[in-house]
């Protein structure tokens, strides 16, 4: 008998289903570490009076109930993970963990897609040592995220890789083995052997190409937003909120959310647009952008107040949260294409009378802040770039914005602001 050692495990979340529990879905937990798959069973993973199959994903450390009949639609269901789980060292489940769970009306019968890419169709100059992540628009089932159904294709065939499933971001992370080659054009393939959790495949097959660099010209390629972004100059997923007389110059949108309040007495150049179309297609081409921004690598490292500072173009990259109590430069040196991209762990926020000052030629339209939670601009502040916000982005009184207010899954609050977004070109 092998004696279990070194520090219990835990239940770090159950898997969360952004639309429901659909009643043929599978439920998951992730676990704090990897687990004895044969202690992970219908023995230890219960629903309480519905009989079911448990499996478990080792390379992700999740477990999965499957009801042998599908749940009731709108029902309370009680489940838990008693001690009789084990890690692969033999150690039980510090505690028993127990949860419950609401299903919905009715099954799942939604085809997934993939919402989002880290890289820009036909992207060039690619690093030789980059990870692809593919973003889904549903909880995907994990087992079936592998390397027969999401890899990179070269000229050789498929890149031998690791590929790993995120659910909080319902994100596959492609790892190559090795660096790719230099200078070669690579497809980014999902094929409809994925799955969600109701089993139901991928809408139909995806296929992305990009090529990797290096290339001679350098510099720092600007993130991808249009076409697909529209001429949106806010775009929320919840709500956009307005008070007062903010002007904006292109559309105002929100996607999946619908309401759009405070217009007027705020005006839009453009249209005001709620879970349409236009607006679910700018949500997507906001999260492709917001994966390239975040996984673009070699960043030079920034901490805690940008205020006083001097930056030349490329790549900065905070694991925390950063601000500006005052001015911060951006010097593109004469190079009317400079680009800026600035990767926030956590929270971006300005105080008030603060000021983004671009000099030398620097440009708005190519300045990105990938903010990885929420983002707040100070009263009567002066801010240029594109925002990308993981959730919300709050635009306090009287503020000045050259650039865009993009949030992916919160809400867009404006107060007497003036926004004056990069348009897309029209199409030729």
């Amino acid at each position: 008998m092998t004696a279990s050692t070194g520090t219990a495990p835990t239940v770090m979340t159950v898997v969360p289903q952004s639309s429901g529990y659909g009643t043929n879905r599978l439920i998951g937990v992730v676990f704090s570490k990897a687990m004895d798959p044969t202690s992970i069973n219908a023995k230890t993973f219960l629903v309480t009076g519905v009989p079911g199959t448990v499996s478990y994903d080792a390379t992700n450390m999740i477990g999965y109930f499957k009801s042998s009949a599908d749940y009731a639609g709108n029902t309370q269901y009680n489940a838990s993970i008693t001690v009789g789980a084990k890690d692969a060292s033999g150690t039980p489940l510090a505690a028993p963990f127990a949860f419950s769970f609401t299903t919905r009306s009715s099954a799942d019968t939604s085809a997934p897609t993939v919402s989002g890419v880290n890289l820009a169709a036909g992207a060039t100059c690619v690093p030789l040592n980059q990870a692809i992540d593919l973003t889904f628009d549903e909880q995907m089932n994990s087992l079936t995220i592998n390397p027969s159904t999401c890899f990179i294709q070269g000229p050789a065939g498929n890149v031998p890789e690791s590929v790993l499933y995120h659910v909080l971001t319902q994100t596959a992370l492609l790892i190559p083995s090795s660096n790719l080659a230099a200078n070669t054009t690579y497809t980014i393939m999902a094929t409809t052997g994925a799955q969600d959790l109701g089993g139901v495949a991928l809408r139909s097959p995806f296929s992305q190409n990009f090529t990797t660099g290096p290339c001679q010209s350098g510099g720092t390629l600007p993130v991808i937003l249009c076409p697909n972004i529209g001429n949106f100059s806010v775009l929320a997923g919840s709500t956009v909120t307005n008070t007062g007389p903010t002007t904006v110059s292109g559309n105002v949108g929100v996607s999946p959310g619908t309401a759009i309040t405070g217009f007027p007495p705020g005006t839009a150049g453009g249209t005001i647009q709620s879970s349409d179309g236009a607006t679910d297609q700018a949500q997507i081409a906001l999260a492709a952008a917001y994966e390239d921004a975040a996984g673009r690598s070699g960043g030079k490292t920034l901490a805690g107040d940008l205020a006083g500072q001097t930056l030349t173009s490329g790549v900065y990259t905070s694991t925390s949260s950063l601000e500006n109590s005052g001015a911060v430069t951006l010097d593109a040196q004469g190079n009317p294409n400079a680009v800026f991209i600035f990767q926030i762990g956590s929270t971006l926020t300005t105080a008030s009378g603060s000021h983004v000052i671009l000099v030398n030629g620097a440009s708005a339209c190519n300045v990105f802040w990938q903010v990885g939670s929420s983002a707040t601009l100070g009263t009567g502040s002066v801010f240029n770039g594109n925002i990308l916000a993981l959730a919300s982005i709050t635009v306090t009184t009287g503020v000045t914005l050259n650039g865009s207010a993009l949030a992916r899954t919160g809400a867009v609050t404006l107060d007497d602001d003036v926004i004056t977004s990069c348009p897309c070109a029209p199409a030729s």
